[in-house]
């Protein structure tokens, strides 16, 4: 990348904490902003994570840290992966980025005084923001409350019920709109700009300020000032088209180039002299310094694996596999091929889940309802009814975010959609807000859903040509899985339960499902222990037929690789123990917590969930 010439370079690991910004001129944080590009792109391309978001928002960041004092005023994230350069300027090294015991690839309040406020999902600053205004209000302290949200996280409903809430009250919250994909709205041209020039210029607000405190004196100052507001607003409506915020009643100040340091402070200034909320509109370049990353219109580098800089090709990918997830969308691509009726919904995230070229391909077939969760599911819902075939994809921990619209809007009337749960179990280097380990235990608390995990190809085909007669969740985990492995032809009709062996007349019984339950399985068929090896292909309902046969059993384990206890292990034992199970039940299940980032297999091998120590802990018990 190119820097100003004659001018240093900076040691970005010797920076402690960001009051020296106040000191540099703007071709010095020119120079830092490239620096800071450079260490980005360096450590993303070893480590993974989130890069295009965050080389667009690096100039907007150091403005916003040179301008602003964040150990008195609040600065808050949305979403939290667009933090890499915050992080550096509060004097963390990203060399550990999103590895074990490392530093976390999202604000993470634990690691700085400077991140405030922990979100992994989107749309939640300004909600976070205006909870932190109504208390200084309420405490009459005086500092800026400041959120940086992107343009596709203020679509969300949430964000919109938050600015409603912010729209009806006094409280002030400076709302950085990071535009980079969208115009928000209309450019209101020269006279939009000289409004907000004027609206927003410290002559004015002080002259407003006093006016209003003299003419409220009298009952004839109040009619006068009533007047005034409603002339003002009409000149103003009749001369210059409106924006949304306008019409809330927040001051819109932009579009600003958020990459002009210049510009921004300007801006800024201007924010700080209102007495109202603001939104400030600044348009970036997403991916901005990488050229790979710039020309990208498909989202592929939003979310990197580890990758080679100069090719921009993905590095540690076996030849000879395929994740899950492009397996579970070539079958899709040949359904919305042959089905008339079938549609594929994505919340925002058909690249994550390998949709890409279904999308491009079948675009009329195909919607990105945005990062809109609710407004998807319910939507699947009446395509369902009306007799279509919506397949939603959507990940684990955004699942959650549409709990009521699943059990409402779906279960309730028993719609006929199906739900590619995705990466579905533990999910490694995003952290904590970001596992998918909690669906089986929401979900098997709503009526009517049928809750299905495959272990190998064949499983995963048939149950997407599984005709569901009430709600299907289907989940596919974060793996990869061989390329030449064959597709059988599977019928589950009848079959909630399959078997790996048919050992039924031993007294030890394992019950397992996925991936890393058919390699667990696969131990002990190769060493001919004495087991009785059962695939619970649908995690729910249970299939309470199988499950009658083992209750004499002496006995009973489970292994659960890919979800907490709640849901899956204690549905099983609940039942079995409702029917006189006598002998030993033993669950090997993810804990009940919020599981911290590192790769999948140090996750599992932390819990002792890995295949090799789960084998060696049942052998001891079965005496083997």
């Amino acid at each position: 990348m190119k820097k100003t010439d004659n001018i240093r370079h900076f040691d970005l690991k010797a920076i402690k904490d960001p009051k020296f910004l106040k000191t540099l001129s703007n071709a010095e944080l020119e120079v830092l902003a490239a620096d800071i590009r450079d260490e980005i792109l360096r450590v993303t391309s070893l480590n993974g994570g989130h890069l295009s978001s965050n080389l667009g928002v690096t100039e907007l960041t150091i403005a916003l840290h040179k301008f602003y004092d964040f150990t008195k005023d609040k600065l808050i994230f949305d979403v939290g992966h667009q933090c890499y350069t915050h992080k550096i300027l509060t004097g963390r090294d990203l060399s550990s980025l999103r590895k074990q015991d490392g530093i976390s690839g999202f604000i993470k309040c634990s690691e700085s005084p400077y991140d405030i406020f922990e979100a992994g999902h989107s749309s939640t600053s300004l909600s976070a923001a205006s909870a932190l205004a109504y208390i200084r209000d309420k405490e009459k302290k005086d500092y800026q409350i400041v959120t940086l949200i992107g343009d596709a996280s203020i679509a969300n409903g949430l964000a919109f019920e938050a600015i409603n809430h912010l729209a009806h009250t006094s409280s002030k919250v400076i709302i950085i709109l990071n535009d980079n994909n969208m115009s928000i709205s209309k450019s209101v041209g020269g006279l939009g700009r000289a409004f907000s020039n004027i609206s927003t210029g410290y002559r004015y607000n002080i002259f407003k300020a006093k006016l209003k405190r003299n003419l409220t004196k009298t009952k004839a100052g109040l009619n006068f000032l009533s007047f005034l507001a409603r002339f003002k607003n009409f000149i103003k409506r009749s001369i210059v088209p409106l924006t949304l915020f306008d019409n809330l009643g927040f001051v819109y100040l932009g579009p600003i180039d958020g990459h002009n340091f210049k510009a921004l402070e300007k801006a800024f200034k201007r924010a700080n002299n209102t007495n109202k909320s603001i939104i400030i509109h600044c348009v970036t370049k997403k991916g901005k310094g990488y050229q790979l990353a710039e020309n990208d219109h498909s989202g592929y580098w939003h979310g990197v694996t580890p990758f080679d800089i100069t090719s921009g090709q993905p590095k540690n990918l076996h030849p000879l596999t395929i994740s899950w997830s492009h397996f579970y969308a070539d079958i899709l691509k040949e359904i919305v091929k042959n089905d008339p009726r079938a549609i594929i919904i994505s919340p925002a995230t058909e690249k994550g889940a390998g949709l890409d070229e279904i999308f491009k391909e079948y675009p009329s077939k195909c919607i990105d309802m945005g990062i809109a969760e609710e407004h998807a599911t319910t939507f699947a819902s009446v395509l369902a009814k009306e007799g279509y075939h919506p397949y939603v994809s959507i990940y684990s921990t955004f699942l959650q975010r549409a709990y009521d619209m699943l059990s409402h809007d779906n279960a309730r009337i028993k719609a006929k959609t199906k739900f590619l749960v995705e990466r579905a179990g533990l999910i490694g280097n995003d952290g904590e807000t970001h596992q998918g380990i909690y669906d089986v235990a929401f979900l098997t608390s709503i009526p009517n859903v049928l809750i299905a995990m495959a272990s190998n190809k064949s499983e995963a085909k048939a149950l997407l040509d599984y005709n569901n007669e009430t709600t299907m969740f289907i989940r596919l985990p974060r793996e990869q899985i061989r390329k030449d492995e064959e597709i059988l032809l599977l019928d589950i009709k009848e079959n909630r339960y399959l078997y790996f062996n048919d050992l039924k007349m031993s007294e030890n019984v394992l019950l397992t499902y996925g991936p890393l339950g058919r390699k667990l399985a696969t131990y002990f068929i190769q060493n001919q222990d004495d087991i009785y090896l059962i695939n619970t292909l649908f995690l729910s309902p249970l299939d309470e037929e199988t499950l009658e046969q083992l209750i004499n059993k002496k006995r009973i384990f489970i292994y659960n690789p890919y979800s907490v206890l709640e849901g899956y292990s204690d549905k099983i034992a609940d039942y079995l123990l409702k029917h006189g199970f006598k002998g030993e039940f033993i669950s090997y299940d993810i804990p009940l917590a919020f599981i911290k980032q590192a790769t999948i297999a140090e996750q599992l091998k932390e819990y002792d969930l890995d295949c090799e120590t789960i084998y060696l802990k049942i052998k001891s018990k079965t005496g083997g």
